[in-house]
C-alpha cells in the first residue's frame, strides 16, 4: 500500500456556477465532502496541490486525507469533473470513510508478463483488454492500490474473467455476487484479425 496522500482544503460558503467560476480564477478548485458521521461540507482546494496529488494513481483508489481547518478527514474520491479541453480538474467529490465500514472503490488493473504470454509468444495471438479497472469492496485498511493480472500462462483463445483475479485477503468483487452472468471477461488472447483469411488466400491461389 502506498503512503497516505494528503491535500489541504478550505471551507467555502458561496455556491453555484458563478461562485465556482470565481474560485477557479483564483487557482482553486471547488469540491464537496460528504458521508460518514459529518455534515456535508462545501470546500475548495489549491489547484496546483490537487493536480500534483492527482498525478498519483493511488489518489483515485486509496483512502486519502483532506485537512480541513486543521482536522484530518479520511475520504475516498467519489467523482471528478474535468475540463474537456485541458483535462484539468474543475470539481471533485470526496466521500468520508470509517475504519470499520466496508466501502466500494474502483481499483485499476495492472497487466504483467504480456510479452511473455504463451498465447502471444508461441500462438501469435493478440491481447485484448476488456477492463482496465474493477470495483472492489473491503475495509479501508485492506484497499489495494491495484490488482495485478498475470498473463504469462494465458494461451491463444483463452480468457480471464473477474472470478480468475487473485484478490488480497479481505477484498471482494461485488459484481460476482449477482450471478454467473456478471462474471465479466477481463482480458483474452485472440488470433489476429484476418489471420484465417490471410492463410486461406495462398491456398486458394494455388488451387486455381
Amino acid at each position: 500500500m502506498s503512503s497516505k496522500i494528503r491535500v489541504s482544503a478550505q471551507a467555502r460558503q458561496d455556491v453555484g456556477k458563478g461562485a465556482s467560476r470565481r474560485l477557479r480564477r483564483t487557482s482553486r478548485v471547488p469540491g464537496i465532502m460528504y458521508g460518514g458521521e459529518g455534515e456535508t461540507q462545501m470546500v475548495s482546494l489549491d489547484s496546483n496541490e490537487l493536480h500534483k496529488a492527482a498525478h498519483s494513481e493511488a489518489f483515485f483508489s486509496q483512502v486519502i486525507e483532506v485537512l480541513l481547518d486543521g482536522a484530518g478527514n479520511q475520504v475516498v474520491v467519489r467523482d471528478v469533473q474535468r475540463n474537456p479541453v485541458r483535462d484539468t480538474i474543475t470539481h471533485i467529490d470526496f466521500y468520508r470513510v470509517s475504519a470499520d465500514r466496508v466501502i466500494e472503490v474502483h481499483v485499476p488493473l495492472h497487466f504483467i508478463n504480456e510479452e511473455a504470454c504463451v498465447g502471444v509468444k508461441i500462438g501469435g495471438g493478440l491481447i485484448s483488454h476488456n477492463l482496465s479497472e474493477v470495483i472492489i469492496s473491503s475495509l479501508p485498511a485492506n484497499l489495494p492500490e491495484y490488482i495485478e493480472v498475470d498473463l504469462k500462462d494465458l494461451q491463444l483463445g483463452q480468457s480471464l474473467h473477474l472470478s480468475d483475479l487473485k484478490l488480497p485477503e479481505g477484498v471482494e468483487i461485488p459484481e460476482l455476487k449477482l450471478g454467473s452472468d456478471h462474471n465479466q471477461q477481463v482480458v483474452s488472447v485472440q488470433a489476429p484479425r484476418g489471420g484465417a483469411e490471410a492463410e486461406a488466400e495462398p491456398a486458394k491461389a494455388a488451387a486455381t
